[in-house]
């Protein structure tokens, strides 16, 4: 059962960025976006939709709102695109692992620009 939930949260990736880029004209979603994870609910009843988007914290806020004002309309779309028995309620959510990831690689960079400290090495 496993197989079929990685299936259908990839296929709901797939088809939420389609919708998201080609229908939406939301001017709140003028920034970079992309739908990084869809985690469904065993029940195909829910779907946590995750969402990075590119910029400060107000435009990540704004797209973030404007998907979930979108999410009716989206499912809709998901309904004549998938034949599924149910479109699950979607729910956005920002994903911070691209913040996260930029953050420890600034780290990495900052210990190896650091001077090397001698530890004794007697010569």
């Amino acid at each position: 059962m496993a197989r079929r939930m990685e299936r259908v949260n990839q296929l709901l990736r797939e088809e939420l960025s389609h919708l998201a880029q080609r229908q939406l004209k939301d001017p709140r979603l003028g920034t970079l976006m992309t739908i990084t994870e869809v985690d469904v609910s065993p029940d195909l009843r829910h779907a946590r939709v995750y969402v990075s988007v590119m910029g400060d914290a107000e435009e990540q806020q704004a797209a973030i709102e404007a998907l979930s004002a979108a999410a009716g309309f989206l499912r809709r779309g998901l309904r004549g695109r998938l034949k599924l028995r149910n479109i699950p309620d979607l729910q956005f959510h920002h994903d911070r692992a691209m913040e996260h990831g930029s953050h420890l690689l600034t780290l990495i960079d900052q210990v190896n620009a650091a001077p090397a400290h001698d530890e004794g090495s007697g010569q």
